[in-house]
């Protein structure tokens, strides 16, 4: 979950703005700098006055200041990627923390539960900032400074370009100027659309984190989370290196934690206010992506653009945007907010009746992925009625072919 987490959050800090005005000049430099305090000292009160720019500076840095402080928390725990050192990757641009501090379930929970509080937080900034507001937004987003170790000042390295190498296994070099033909950011321009566009994508991270919270998965954490902090004393960590079974003692080792992974998802729900939250968040998700639209499809410049309209020109060539794609993408999203509503069910291979996901979020007791799949625990959420199908989304397979999934996860 963790590693999804940091390149997600790479590509919204990407929005992580320098504004032409004051309140610009400011952010930019706060951000390269890492002096993110100070930032916020300086843009509250003028985002309080009206000044939209600044809104979006102050969102900035709050959802800047979010993803430091998660990887802060990692890095205190000695957080590792599994198989980074197999990988090659010999001189990580964030290095591992020599002293690891002891962490446990609750301190998972925590963690999270202050990842949400934050990027909500940062998120009623970036409303603010969509709501009106001619600006145009330039930043070299790997430049902007995360400091990983909690030291206070942000070290060579300790930046998303830095963040994005590490969680890639890549080395900052090639972050930073990719390879042959691969297209690597420099500077991207946003503007007041782009608002809307982080604001849903704090929402789809919030949704991940709200949606363990929901529930009780220490089994899951005890079982597996010695693969992420190998020193950090949970339950199964002197016994990551175990005996041969059938291959090699890493490898077996590392089968048995996968097999306890997927059976330790049986988790009580805990919380069931905010496991109905998740499908709120979600629907949240699918409205802040029709007001990026309106945004994009009204505006009459090309700079730099994030997300182009058709008559924008796109940063990645071969990713282009057309009238069909932007209708096509509208159209779906009503078909997702079918969806969480339960009038359009979703298909289980076990039923010829459909699975109403409303019903899951608003009524679950428990999530057991297997007995989900399996059919068994599925069989209170099966109800008669419409079943979505490819015909549903037949104007998403149309338009953006085999390519539908990247682009929904640009287009948001």
């Amino acid at each position: 979950m963790f590693r999804p987490f940091i390149v997600a959050s790479t590509l919204l800090l990407a929005a992580s703005p320098a504004l032409a005005g004051p309140a610009g000049n400011t952010l930019k430099q706060v951000l390269y700098s890492g002096t993110l305090a100070e930032g916020l000292a300086t843009l509250q009160p003028m985002a309080a006055s009206g000044d939209t720019e600044a809104a979006f500076g102050v969102g900035s840095i709050k959802l800047t200041l979010a993803l430091e402080h998660f990887v802060q928390t990692l890095y205190k725990h000695g957080f590792d990627l599994p198989n980074g050192r197999a990988a090659g990757l010999q001189q990580p641009a964030i290095p591992q923390n020599p002293a690891p501090e002891p962490f446990d379930y609750d301190g998972v929970r925590a963690m999270l539960s202050t990842l949400v509080t934050e990027l909500d937080d940062a998120r009623a900034s970036f409303d603010a900032a969509g709501k009106s507001g001619d600006y145009v937004i330039e930043v070299n987003p790997l430049k902007v400074a995360v400091d990983a170790n909690g030291d206070g000042k942000a070290e060579p390295g300790e930046s998303l370009a830095g963040l994005m190498a590490f969680s890639t296994h890549a080395s900052i070099d090639d972050v930073l100027a990719p390879p042959g033909d691969v297209p690597h950011l420099e500077v991207i321009g946003f503007d007041r659309a782009d608002a809307y566009w982080l604001a849903g994508y704090t929402e789809v991270v919030a949704v991940q984190a709200d949606y363990l919270l929901a529930h009780d998965f220490s089994s899951f954490v005890n079982a597996t989370f010695h693969r992420f902090f190998p020193k950090a004393g949970f339950p199964m960590q002197a016994y990551a290196e175990g005996g041969r079974l059938m291959f090699d003692p890493d490898t077996d080792t590392g089968i048995a934690d996968l097999v306890a992974a997927i059976h330790t998802i049986s988790w009580p729900v805990t919380d069931p206010a905010r496991l109905s939250g998740v499908r709120d968040r979600l629907k949240a998700v699918l409205n802040y992506s029709r007001q990026d639209w309106d945004a994009i499809l009204a505006e009459t410049d090309d700079n730099h653009e994030l997300l182009p309209s058709p008559k924008q020109t796109s940063m990645v060539p071969e990713a282009t945007i057309t009238d069909e794609r932007v209708a096509a993408w509208r159209a779906t999203l009503d078909e997702a907010d079918k969806i969480l509503d339960g009038t359009l069910l979703v298909p289980h291979w076990r039923f010829k009746q459909g699975f109403d996901l409303k019903a899951y979020f608003t009524s679950a007791k428990k999530t057991d992925l297997v007995m989900l799949l399996t059919g068994a625990d599925a069989v209170p959420y099966i109800k008669d009625g419409p079943v979505a199908s490819t015909e549903d989304f037949r104007a998403i397979q149309a338009a953006f072919g085999n390519d539908w999934l990247g682009y929904a996860f640009w287009f948001n």
